[in-house]
């Protein structure tokens, strides 16, 4: 198991909000196209957000547009590239286990982070992730 330069609590809840709010005015504005009105909150939004959260890291080196503003991005500990099956699991997988422990694993994932040297979280255990300050070709010329 290799991590490198893991990326702490702050980068990571200021992508996570980055993103949240890209997801939040790409919504509004379907929203204003589609019903003519603004909303947010919706069902639809908080699909729109699961999508995103699966398919822009496996198609873009696991950044996401947040990841990217901030230098971070999701990485496998294995070295493998991150694909679908791995944000299906960072992504759902810890969703179900949030949800079943009642957010007590949410918490301990922010514990974790924060006091762990490979700062990684409940959903990085259960997909074999972690995040970091390393770019794809600084990952490459390493191994």
């Amino acid at each position: 198991m290799t991590v490198s330069r893991p990326a702490g609590f702050l980068s990571r809840l200021g992508a996570n909000i980055v993103d949240g709010l890209l997801i939040t005015v790409v919504w509004v504005m379907i929203s204003f196209i589609v019903y003519q009105e603004f909303t947010a909150g919706d069902l639809i939004q908080n699909i729109l957000q699961a999508v995103y959260a699966v398919v822009v890291p496996a198609l873009w080196y696991g950044y996401s547009v947040g990841k990217y503003a901030l230098g971070i991005r999701i990485a496998r500990v294995d070295g493998r590239k991150v694909g679908f099956g791995t944000m299906l699991m960072r992504v759902f997988g810890a969703g179900i286990v949030y949800a079943l422990t009642l957010g007590i694993a949410l918490l301990a994932s922010i514990i974790m982070v924060l006091v762990r040297k490979d700062r990684r979280a409940v959903h990085d255990f259960i997909a074999g992730t972690y995040v970091t300050h390393d770019s794809p070709a600084m990952k490459k010329s390493a191994e």
